[in-house]
């Protein structure tokens, strides 16, 4: 059956030829209920689609599953599994690490050591930015967001900056972290009364 099934596919995949192939597998059905949502977000045909694919394609090039990737502008860790629980300890498989002049395999040992001290460095640089941003005073948000509201927003935050940017004498500033004047609560918040816009005013 299987093998008939893929020939079918691969007829209609032929009589169609609207650039789409259709695959077939099978799954284990208690992992069903999230592999299906999975599958149908990562084959959606749209800019969610896009993103996933683009994420797993960079994400998969080696030859283990990888457990952590962190990257910086130049350089690459990536942790490699799956993980190994010998007698309760938890180890990877091993760690890849690309930087200029550098490409090393680390040892399980090695591995574990480099990703907690990558662990270290982000949770310091969290809470970091966390301080600086004055984060601690703001009433805590739910993880979940609504996208209908959310996209939008962000949207009109990044057309602001990049009008702000055209207009500026001295060209782009690349470290700007938003558009003057103007923050996610500001692009949330009703619309002035005065003139309807809906960004902070100066």
């Amino acid at each position: 059956m299987p093998v008939f099934r893929k020939a079918v596919d691969r007829l209609s995949d032929l009589l169609h030829r609207d650039g789409k192939v259709t695959y077939r597998t099978r799954i284990d059905a208690r992992e069903a209920a999230y592999l299906s949502s999975m599958l149908d977000r990562i084959t959606a045909d749209d800019e969610d689609g896009e993103a996933l694919r683009f994420f797993l394609i960079r994400s998969m090039r080696g030859e283990r599953p990888p457990i952590d990737i962190y990257r910086g502008d130049t350089s690459t860790c990536r942790i490699d599994g799956p993980w190994q629980d010998v007698d309760r300890h938890w180890l990877p498989l091993g760690a890849l690490i690309l930087t200029p002049g550098v490409t090393a395999h680390l040892d399980p040992f090695e591995a574990k050591a480099l990703r907690r001290r990558m662990e270290e460095a982000i949770e310091t640089a969290i809470q970091a930015w966390a301080r600086e941003q004055d984060l601690y005073s703001l009433p805590r948000a739910t993880i979940a967001i609504d996208r209908d509201v959310a996209d939008p927003a962000a949207k009109i935050m990044i057309k602001a900056w990049v009008e702000e940017q055209n207009a500026s004498p001295s060209g782009c500033d690349v470290e700007a972290v938003r558009p003057r004047d103007c923050t996610l609560r500001d692009v949330l918040s009703p619309p002035c009364a005065l003139c309807g816009r809906r960004l902070a005013h100066a």
